[in-house]
């Protein structure tokens, strides 16, 4: 499975993005499929997961900012992000696994989302 990232660039505090994670394959039988992001100098954190059965797995920090979601027929997977804050700069990345316990299984290439104060 290859996974593509897009939609990210540098925005002001306060505006939104939309992530997108485009798979090579259909998404449909994919287990879980969910954002991680990498700011400098951190290790890479869990955003959110979404598993094919709608359960879904926020990070605390994050909860009710960020939403995750998946469209099986275009298989791909979103991730919008609402009221951006500088820290939440990072390096944003698309994981999808075959179960809840094996969530990356495949990685996408990232891509950058940069917040200005």
């Amino acid at each position: 499975v290859q996974l593509v990232e897009s939609g990210g660039g540098l925005v002001q505090a306060g505006q939104s993005l939309r992530l997108s994670c485009a798979a090579s394959t259909s998404i449909f039988s994919i287990g879980v499929m969910g954002w991680y992001r990498q700011a400098p100098g951190k290790q890479r954190e869990l955003v959110a997961s979404l598993a094919k059965g709608g359960n879904t797995d926020y990070a605390d920090s994050l909860k009710g900012r960020f939403t995750i979601s998946r469209d099986n027929a275009k298989n791909t997977m979103f991730l919008q992000m609402n009221s951006l804050k500088p820290e939440d700069t990072a390096v944003y990345y698309c994981a999808a696994g075959s179960s809840w316990f094996r969530r990356t299984d495949y990685w996408g290439q990232g891509t950058q989302v940069t917040v200005s104060a």
